[in-house]
């Protein structure tokens, strides 16, 4: 996953995934958007949307929340508005961690697993979670300002081999 691409305004991720075998326990992946200021865009979020909630100002939404992966196409979805996004908030990161409930697991464990960044009927990016097999969360996009005020995304693609709370203290760290 790389690239660069401006341009973006109202934008939807979402996350699909096969259910456990039978017998086996749920495999649950979420989306969690963290959310960063322009004086700390690396450090702590300024707040994150997880887990069936939604940003305060109501720019982020989290509309669909699978717990087991059922159903057809795409079971987990979340919505972003950029466009309205105070302009306090410079950077968007998007992760993708497993709960370990269960048991660790792996993307290599879940069959199937992929996300989706579409902004209206368009497909902007497509991917797997083959290259992740070992980790057990992964940063899918990075949503930043860019010098005029617009949103550009970029395709960051980093796994994490943490638990879900962890991860989101360090889903936006700057990378080498």
């Amino acid at each position: 996953m790389n690239g660069l691409n401006k341009g973006v305004g109202k934008v939807e991720v979402t996350l699909k995934w096969d259910p456990s075998p039978l017998g086996a326990p749920a495999h649950d992946l979420d989306i969690i958007a963290g959310v960063y200021t322009a004086d700390d865009p690396y450090g702590q979020p300024a707040y994150l949307v997880h887990f069936d909630s939604r940003s305060p100002d109501g720019t982020i939404t989290l509309n669909r929340d699978s717990r087991t992966g059922q159903g057809f196409g795409y079971d987990e979805a979340m919505t972003f508005e950029l466009d309205r996004l105070a302009p306090t908030y410079t950077r968007v990161v998007v992760g993708v961690p497993i709960q370990q409930g269960g048991g660790r697991r792996t993307f290599g464990d879940i069959a199937n697993a992929g996300f989706r960044i579409r902004e209206g009927h368009v497909d902007l990016a497509q991917e797997d979670f083959t290259p992740y097999s070992d980790a057990t969360a992964v940063t899918v996009v990075e949503f930043s300002r860019d010098g005029t005020g617009g949103w550009e995304y970029r395709l960051v693609g980093r796994g994490f081999d943490t638990d879900p709370q962890s991860f989101t203290t360090l889903m936006g760290a700057q990378h080498a």
